[in-house]
């Protein structure tokens, strides 16, 4: 008996191969979810990567429903979510910058918040940051604007999402999980103050950037 592949199959590939390289590029949720599986717990860096991953989905199905041609015909709505974007990432690598003389803040994290309350602020840590990431925005938006068919069925659009989930998630778990083992962890608490400064530097740039360039559409 002769199978066929529905035919939008081959868009839906093509569609994730081409956001697969913006997943793997690093940026303000590589920082984010890196520095909590080293710092709190491979729990928590897993829970990030949740977030990381529920947060593209969003995006995926604004995408899906239009969001390139939106923030295209309504460029201040594309100003401000940059401007909040990078205003944000500025907030978080500040948060991060003024707690890095604290060596024994992973110890008293552990001890004085519950574990299903750490896990709860990671995962809404991560989700938080993927969706103040105009970046992720703009990809998506480009990619389903040039790639996305005419007619795109309903079964379509939710291996898309499927597939952005799994992909996301999938990859921030990987790094989750190679950078909470022991040695990451041990090399993290000998040098703290300056892996949490270059972090917030790391973040403080994205965030500078996209508010200096917040008016460029």
């Amino acid at each position: 008996m002769d199978f066929h592949f529905p035919p939008y199959l081959a868009s839906v590939g093509m569609i994730l191969l081409a956001l697969l390289a913006g997943v793997l590029s690093p940026g303000p949720s590589f920082v984010q979810v890196a520095r909590i599986a080293v710092a709190r717990s491979r729990a928590d860096g897993l829970a990030v990567a949740v977030g990381l991953g529920l947060g593209a989905v969003v995006f995926a199905v604004l995408a899906l429903a239009g969001l390139h041609a939106v923030l295209a015909a309504v460029p201040p709505l594309y100003t401000a979510l940059k401007l909040l974007g990078g205003l944000y990432l500025l907030w978080m690598a500040w948060s991060i910058w003024r707690g890095a003389k604290q060596p024994l803040a992973l110890a008293g994290e552990a001890a004085a918040v519950p574990a299903r309350r750490s896990l709860w602020q990671s995962f809404r840590l991560g989700l938080v940051t993927q969706l103040s990431n105009p970046k992720c925005a703009v990809v998506y938006g480009s990619v389903f604007a040039a790639l996305l068919p005419a007619h795109f069925p309903l079964a379509a659009s939710l291996l898309v999402a499927l597939g952005v989930l799994l992909m996301e998630t999938g990859w921030y778990v990987v790094v989750a999980l190679v950078l909470s083992s022991a040695a990451p962890r041990a090399a993290y608490l000998r040098s703290k103050m300056a892996v949490d400064r270059t972090a917030a530097g790391v973040m403080g740039l994205l965030g500078g950037r996209l508010v200096l360039t917040a008016s460029q559409v």
